[in-house]
């Protein structure tokens, strides 16, 4: 199939809807973008792109863009919230051949995808009031008025309008953890990509540049203590980072809220497919979310260019995407569960099977999507 006539809309201008973007016009689709933001942000925090995302940057052309932003990434270190270190991965080793782990501000990456998907109109400060299907297509209700597009991606994330719109108002679950985000200026002890696991607790560092460190911290749903409760008793840096935080503002600076994960029968209703985060978003303890928002948009122009039609299009879509995010989202729940492991058991399994499980977990994402 051609994409030369064929309207898309594009729900959301994240990482999701900006490669899609990019792909959907290269396969010569008209294409256009609604956001619901008022426009791009400096703000935000970081994140960690493992050598599969990264292998998919390249293929839209833009890892090269995306490295000049980024640190690289050699290692992975797992200890315990005293600091003593339970397993090593030399990632840059293990990835080799896939792509290098790269971590950056995120607003850096969104920038470098802005950039992938320059000549694609972007209606910033827009949200979507009805989504109608028929035989003809997908009718569209933008600011009070309607189109007609042959193509609707819900790219809006793990709160997507467009999945409750169409897909029978399902909502995101949560996995029953409450995450904190933020950035702060890191001191020599948080170089390299380093988690301490307490009680019922995970604390993550990633150099992001300029002297920068992304935090990542989860810990209970219910009534989640403050920061310096949950983290109390933790090694350094952790202390330091907390200090840094609280000059930098302290809770006012963090993003916070509850991880939660998105799961579907199935991802499209006539001409409407969801992707990204508003059809399979997951746990972050794989790192897999900007990977497989990126690989479903090579995914889905690639299941266009050898379909028939439309429809015959997401079908086989969903059919190669499927067993691949099904796969994220069961290694996401057995990570999470080993974190009900009593500390010394959890210690002694990651100390003795830690590189075996790595290997495991990730093992088929080196394979192409």
């Amino acid at each position: 199939m051609r994409g030369a006539g064929v309207r898309v809309l594009i729900v959301g201008a994240g990482l999701a809807g900006l490669a899609a973007a990019r792909t959907l016009r290269g396969w010569g689709a008209t294409v256009e973008i609604v956001e619901r933001a008022a426009g791009p942000t400096a703000e935000g925090t970081g994140i960690y792109l493992p050598g599969n995302a990264v292998r998919a940057l390249d293929s839209l052309g833009l890892g090269a863009a995306v490295a000049d932003r980024a640190v690289r990434v050699e290692r992975q270190r797992t200890a315990d919230h005293r600091g003593r270190v339970l397993f090593d991965v030399d990632v840059a080793q293990w990835w080799h051949g896939v792509g290098p782990c790269l971590a950056l501000h995120r607003a850096d990456l969104h920038q470098a995808l802005l950039g992938g998907a320059d000549d694609v109109p972007i209606h910033w400060g827009q949200t979507v009031g009805a989504v109608t299907l028929d035989s003809a297509g997908v009718s569209v209700e933008l600011e009070g008025q309607s189109d007609r597009y042959d193509l609707v991606l819900g790219a809006d994330g793990v709160h997507s309008t467009v999945r409750r719109l169409i897909f029978d108002g399902h909502r995101a679950r949560p996995v029953g953890q409450f995450a904190r985000r933020f950035v702060v200026a890191g001191p020599d002890q948080a170089a390299g990509w380093s988690v301490q696991l307490g009680r019922g607790s995970a604390f993550l560092t990633i150099p992001i540049g300029d002297g920068r460190v992304y935090c990542y911290c989860d810990g209970p749903l219910d009534d989640p203590p403050s920061l310096r409760e949950l983290l109390s008793g933790y090694a350094e840096p952790v202390p330091t980072l907390l200090d840094a935080l609280d000059e930098a503002g302290g809770e006012y600076s963090v993003h916070a809220g509850p991880v939660e994960e998105v799961v579907l029968d199935s991802w499209s209703r006539g001409g409407v497919l969801l992707i990204g985060d508003a059809a399979h978003a997951t746990s972050p303890n794989m790192a897999q979310g900007a990977a497989m928002a990126l690989e479903d948009a090579i995914v889905l122009a690639e299941s266009l260019t050898a379909a028939a039609g439309i429809t015959e299009a997401l079908a086989g879509y969903e059919r190669r995407r499927r067993p691949r995010t099904d796969w994220v989202l069961a290694q996401t729940h057995r990570r999470d569960r080993a974190r009900t492991l009593p500390p010394p058991v959890r210690a002694l399994v990651l100390k003795r099977f830690g590189h075996r499980i790595f290997d495991s977990n990730y093992r088929p994402l080196r394979e192409q999507p």
